[in-house]
């Protein structure tokens, strides 16, 4: 009977049931990186001409998929290297922190010429130079507040956790894997939402962009979106954030929502939390059969293997630092020496552009820093009053977040130019023009990084201090002044360091859209950016650049980084 098997499907055991799903997620997934994937790399020309047909989505679907996920692994890659190397050299530091706060203030557009002239240089006339280039813009929408959060996590370790680590002669791979790594998962979970969410913002940008009055077309969802937006069609904008939405609400029940429930129990806590987050997919893998076996055979040995092979005894870590010590001067000045040549070459390639700007080019560029500027300041404050109370709120209450969760993540993922059109029709309406839109499709890529760091650091606040607080009676303003605030300090520094980053690269597609074929502008560094990247004028882009990037070192330098040694010295656990 054709109802037999449905039957004996019900009559499994649960774990036999979780085996099965995971066995299908698996094999889908490699069916659709092995099987489909591969068929629509080979259709792929430097300029590709778009289908705009509902029945190509999923096919663009999957080779966005595959390129976001490229790009989180890179920023992943990144975000524990450099964040390490930061964290634990202070030599490192003074370079790598500046390099980071230049970095992040560079807008997506601003790489594109160097990134795509290099990847095109390095695999001449073949696609998998615009692959790269595509992937490798990605990874500049989603690395830098990753790895701004691993770094302040490891800053704000529990001094009584790093004298114990002394204490036990941990070397470096034991004190990184069974300390540092842990104290930082919880943010570094929320971070990669956030990371995850802004590569889906910046994808229109990454996958369909024009340099030198060229085009250059990937087929994927973000091209979708902008193809449909730049020829109004309205019909096809809808089918993309369609699809955008099943990707989001999909990945939030199978990725995101299961890491948020297992990275709970890093938290540094004696009190047990009454109300832990739950996900029903990791109860699922945690019920699995072959998942067990698959930790048992073939993880837990690879990971034992590389635990001893890494593994140095305190004694042998003592030697080999004296020898690092002995032979750091030579290393220091070899590095020097070979850093130094494409240092003063770039610099000089630098200055010879910005000698080709002319006068009346300065005189637009520091009028349009001052507007982005009110712009940026503007929509911080508005992202500020909502989110730090929202955040809070989400934070303290896990059955609050399992709702406000997966809403945030698809507002946090929507492209801004793919809503420009709504916005802009809603905003004329009531008497504004294109810059009030600006602000509110600024506020739509920058509110979300201060957002999900407060949840982060409302949900990684132990529930011992929680209990301490209630039993002291602090209530209402008193509560946030001696309690809350203090507690998410070191997280709203992170989430504010790079929400003014976002802000000032989401002025790239919020002051400068193309839609119906119209090109609307309006005055501001973002636009002035976009359009010499669009029409190929290096020395203006070059220039507003170089702008673009000293404001928001200034700013980072001379607020959020005493914030920070704020946050590191007062304000942590």
């Amino acid at each position: 009977m054709p109802w037999l098997p449905v039957l004996r499907l019900l009559r499994l055991q649960r774990a036999r049931f979780a085996d099965l799903v995971v066995l299908a997620l698996v094999g889908s997934a490699l069916w659709g990186v092995l099987a489909l994937a591969p068929s629509e790399l080979r259709q792929v020309a430097p300029s590709t001409a778009l289908d705009l047909r509902p029945q190509a989505l999923p096919g663009y679907v999957r080779l966005s998929l595959l390129r976001m996920a490229a790009a989180y692994g890179l920023s992943l890659a990144f975000t524990l290297t450099v964040g390490y190397a930061a964290a634990r050299n202070r030599t490192a530091e003074r370079v790598l922190i500046p390099a980071l706060d230049i970095l992040q203030s560079i807008p997506v557009l601003s790489f594109l010429p160097a990134v795509l002239l290099g990847m095109l240089a390095l695999f001449p006339g073949r696609v998998v130079g615009l692959e790269l280039a595509s992937i490798l813009l990605i990874f500049t929408g989603m690395v830098w507040n990753m790895a701004f959060s691993f770094y302040h996590s490891l800053l704000t370790l529990p001094e009584d956790l790093r004298e114990a680590a002394r204490v036990l002669q941990l070397s470096w791979w034991q004190r990184f894997t069974r300390l540092e790594l842990p104290s930082a998962t919880i943010g570094l979970v929320w971070n990669s939402m956030m990371s995850w969410a802004g590569g889906w913002f910046f994808l229109m940008a990454c996958e369909s962009f024009t340099l030198v009055d060229r085009s250059f077309t990937l087929p994927g969802l973000g091209s979708y979106l902008a193809e449909a937006s730049s020829r109004g069609d309205l019909r096809a904008v809808g089918w993309g954030l369609g699809a955008l939405l099943a990707v989001i609400v999909a990945m939030d029940q199978l990725v995101w929502r299961p890491l948020v429930a297992w990275s709970q129990k890093f938290k540094q806590e004696l009190a047990e939390d009454p109300l832990p987050a739950r996900s029903w997919f990791l109860d699922l893998l945690r019920h699995s059969a072959v998942v067990q076996w698959a930790q048992l055979r073939l993880w837990a040995p690879f990971w034992e293997a590389l635990d001893r092979h890494l593994r140095i005894p305190g004694e042998q870590v003592s030697r080999l630092a004296a020898g690092r010590t002995r032979g750091r001067p030579a290393l220091a000045a070899a590095a020097a020496a070979a850093l130094a040549a494409p240092v003063v070459w770039g610099l000089v390639s630098l200055a010879r552009l910005l000698v080709q700007v002319a006068p009346e080019t300065w005189r637009d560029i520091a009028l349009g820093t001052g507007a982005t500027g009110l712009r940026v300041l503007t929509a911080l404050l508005v992202a500020g009053a909502w989110t730090v109370p929202v955040g809070v709120a989400v934070g303290l209450r896990p059955r609050l977040a399992r709702v406000v969760q997966p809403l945030a993540q698809i507002a946090a993922s929507v492209p801004a130019t793919a809503l420009f059109p709504v916005v802009l029709l809603v905003l004329l309406r009531l008497g504004g023009g294109l810059g009030v839109a600006s602000v509110a499709l600024m506020l739509l890529g920058t509110q979300w990084y201060l957002l999900f760091n407060v949840i982060a650091g409302t949900t990684a606040i132990p529930q011992d201090l929680r209990e301490a607080a209630r039993v002291a009676g602090l209530r209402g303003w008193r509560w946030w002044q001696a309690f809350l605030l203090p507690a998410i300090f070191p997280h709203l520094v992170t989430g504010g360091l790079t929400a003014q980053g976002g802000a000032w690269n989401a002025s790239i597609v919020s002051e400068f859209v193309t839609f119906g074929g119209r090109t609307l502008q309006t005055i501001g560094l973002g636009a002035l950016i976009a359009s010499a990247a669009a029409h190929g004028d290096m020395p203006r882009l070059a220039a507003s650049t170089v702008v673009m990037a000293a404001v928001v070192v200034g700013l980072n330098r001379l607020f959020w980084r005493r914030l920070a040694h704020l946050a590191e010295t007062r304000y942590h656990v």
